[in-house]
């Protein structure tokens, strides 16, 4: 059976923290406000994946108020998601939208697709990213939309 999902996430930008996408670290002088990396394309990832079959998301899968995923790596998450909920899970495809107003995200574009394609163990061509700015209307902030086709194998 086939299913779409649909995951979102967002996070402040500040200061001096590493900015983390698609387990791929971008230069740049801001980095996300969170518990963990603040990876918004994989956690956005996460719920467009789980929550087609799991009924769940990615806050109650790793809670943000347990101590185990202060820092913890997004990327080791949706590792672990993959070998675990969503191991009787065929992933057709995954389609990413990522707004960011700076810095520039192309030049990234092909680490951050085969970074997530190496976590999901599935073919880079079957991951797309787009981005977007939010034309200056949203500075402080990396927002992230993620649309998955799954099916129950």
């Amino acid at each position: 059976m086939l299913r779409v999902g649909l995951g979102y996430d967002l996070h402040r930008l500040s200061f001096g923290l590493p900015l983390w996408l698609g387990g791929v670290q971008i230069e740049s002088p801001y980095g996300c406000v969170a518990h963990s990396d603040g990876d918004v394309v994989v956690h956005a990832l996460i719920d467009a994946l789980v929550g087609p079959f799991a009924h769940t998301d990615v806050g109650e899968l790793f809670p943000d108020n347990d101590e185990r995923y202060r820092g913890v790596r997004s990327l080791d998450l949706l590792r672990e998601v993959r070998r675990t909920t969503l191991k009787e899970v065929k992933i057709h495809n995954v389609d990413i939208v990522v707004i960011l107003d700076s810095p520039k995200i192309a030049p990234y574009r092909s680490l951050i697709r085969e970074s997530l394609a190496e976590a999901l163990g599935i073919d880079k061509d079957m991951v797309h990213l787009k981005a977007k700015t939010s034309e200056h209307t949203a500075c402080e902030r990396v927002e992230c939309y993620v649309v998955a086709l799954v099916e129950k194998i």
